[in-house]
C-alpha cells in the first residue's frame, strides 16, 4: 500500500503542475492576447482537486497532516494507542462511506453520460473518478496504518 500511495502522490504532483500551467495559460490568453477562456478554470479546478484527493494517502502515510496532538502527546502506553486507534477507525469509516458514495456517483455520471453543464461541458466522470479513487486509496492506507500500528 505504501508504494501505491507514493505512486498516487507522483500523479498528484503532476496534476498540480498541470493545474498551475493551466492558470498560467489562462492569464496569458486573457491579458496578453485579450481573448476569452473556456476550459482553463474548470480544468484547473478538476486537476487541483484531483491532486489533493490522490495525494491524501501519501500524507497519511508520512504523517504530514495537520493535527492537534495536545491530548495524545500527554498520554503514554495503552491509552495513547487506543486513542490513535479510535481516531483511525473513525477516519477509516468516514473514508469508506465517502468511497462508496463517490463510486456510486462515478457510476451514475459515467453510465448516464452526465456533463458539467458549463460552456466547455466536458463529461463529469473524469472529475468524479479522483474522488472515488482517492477515498478508496485513503481507506486502504488507513487500514495499512492500523494493521502496522504506527498511528
Amino acid at each position: 500500500m505504501d508504494a501505491i500511495s507514493v505512486a498516487a502522490a507522483i500523479v498528484a504532483g503532476a496534476l498540480l503542475a498541470l493545474g498551475v500551467l493551466s492558470v498560467v495559460h489562462m492569464v496569458f490568453v486573457r491579458y496578453a492576447m485579450g481573448e476569452s477562456t473556456v476550459w482553463q478554470t474548470e480544468f484547473t479546478t478538476f486537476a487541483i482537486t484531483a491532486s489533493m484527493l490522490l495525494g491524501a494517502p501519501y500524507v497519511l502515510k508520512t504523517g504530514g497532516h495537520v493535527a492537534v496532538t495536545v491530548l495524545p502527546d500527554a498520554l503514554r502506553g495503552l491509552p495513547k494507542r487506543l486513542m490513535r486507534l479510535s481516531a483511525s477507525l473513525v477516519g477509516l469509516v468516514f473514508c469508506l462511506a465517502l468511497a462508496y458514495g463517490s463510486w456510486y456517483y462515478f457510476y451514475e455520471a459515467y453510465t448516464l453520460d452526465w456533463t458539467t453543464g458549463t460552456v466547455w461541458n466536458p463529461p463529469l466522470w473524469p472529475a468524479v473518478l479522483p474522488v472515488a479513487l482517492g477515498a478508496s486509496l485513503l481507506s486502504l492506507q488507513y487500514l495499512a496504518e492500523i494493521l502496522r500500528a504506527e498511528l
